[in-house]
């Protein structure tokens, strides 16, 4: 079976590292942990008491993970970080302290869930910026804040927005100062101190240092740089955080020399994809090796392999085939046999999927 191993303790520092950061910068953040399905023994062996003690929340995007967090620590603040859908607002109120919201019905619905059981539910509003996922229309800003100041058991406690995530848009200055602005409006309007400004992420880490946020944006959504070590703005590691957090091993099940070039007629394959050949090498041969994961488990192009000798054949189901070059180390000898592990580099989607999988193993180092 495939593995995921998982670097515990250099997670866990990324984690302080970014809490002692954002303290030092005045700002509040919530740990996003979706990458991670809400997996039991990741939460027990990552969200530990003093890794969490400087973090204002942490947040998912699955009430079943919500539910996962409150189990394991009761007293953990929670953050349900997707518009929720009205239907589950009873479970979004029983298991999340905080959620992001842009219906006023569903914000409805949780005023009603809460007052059914006695509890003040938080949220912050989202505002449409250009990246048009979710937020509210910025005509309709004022209007929507008074509406959901008036219900009993809501407490507004920010105004945030989403970016760089679906097409990519910048979180620029100017984007984020709109926030500030909005922010500013509401207050002098209602009467009304909101406590957080959310728009960074983890493509908004870079801006911090650079100084190119408005002073005000004080909360921060952040799952990739804590994990991954790295800033999607340029994909490079940020700061001193740790970029070697994953590591995906698959097992040699054959290894053999074949042909280059299929035999026979070619058609689609059924759930097959292979890389391009050239019908000029049909006589020629490679070293290729069989590891058993496929594309149930992982998108191969989520993954990188340590061993640059190495390049992808094609891929089905339940198993992938790679070509391991001459198959020889730098003095001679044979570097794989079968039995051996190919290991490789897994981005956020092939940790995400992996993790999902029940035919990928997980370690704890």
């Amino acid at each position: 079976m495939a593995e995921l191993i998982i670097q515990t303790e250099k997670i866990k520092n990324n984690i302080k590292y970014l809490s002692n950061y954002f303290n030092h910068h005045n700002i509040h953040w919530s740990l996003i942990t979706k990458v991670f399905s809400g997996d039991k023994e990741f939460l027990k062996n990552v969200l530990t008491d003093d890794v969490i003690e400087k973090i204002d929340s942490v947040g998912d995007s699955r009430l079943t993970s919500l539910k996962n967090l409150k189990e394991l620590n009761s007293s953990m603040r929670t953050i349900y970080i997707k518009p929720p859908a009205k239907v589950y607002a009873d479970e979004v109120v029983e298991y999340a302290d905080v959620s992001l919201n842009s219906s006023f019905t569903t914000i409805k619905a949780l005023n009603k869930a809460a007052k059914n059981i006695s509890k003040v539910h938080q949220v912050i509003i989202m505002v449409e910026l250009g990246e048009l996922r979710e937020g509210v229309d910025r005509s309709d800003l004022m209007e929507f804040y008074e509406k959901v100041f008036d219900l009993s058991n809501i407490e507004v406690i920010g105004i945030g927005s989403n970016l760089g995530c679906m097409y990519g848009v910048k979180p620029t200055f100017d984007k984020l100062l709109q926030l500030s602005l909005y922010k500013e409006l509401i207050s002098v309007k209602f009467n009304k101190e909101l406590k957080f400004i959310s728009a960074g992420t983890s493509i908004t880490l870079p801006l911090v240092e650079q100084k190119s946020i408005p002073t005000d944006i004080n909360h921060f959504r952040i799952g990739e740089a804590a994990f991954f070590g790295i800033s999607p703005l340029d994909n490079q590691q940020f700061k001193e955080l740790s970029t070697d957090t994953f590591q995906f091993s698959a097992n040699i099940i054959e290894l053999e020399v074949k042909k280059i070039v299929p035999e026979g007629i070619i058609s689609d394959a059924n759930i097959g994809h292979t890389a391009v050949y050239n019908k000029m090498n049909i006589n020629q041969t490679a070293i290729k090796a069989i590891l058993d994961f496929g594309l149930l488990d992982v998108d191969k192009a989520d993954l990188e392999a340590l061993d640059t000798d190495i390049s992808f054949v094609g891929v089905t189901s339940d198993m992938l085939v790679v070509d391991l070059g001459n198959n020889l180390t730098k003095d001679g000898k044979k570097k794989y046999n079968i039995g051996d592990k190919i290991k490789f580099k897994p981005n956020y989607m092939a940790v995400a999927r992996s993790l999902n999988s029940k035919f990928i193993a997980k370690r704890f180092e």
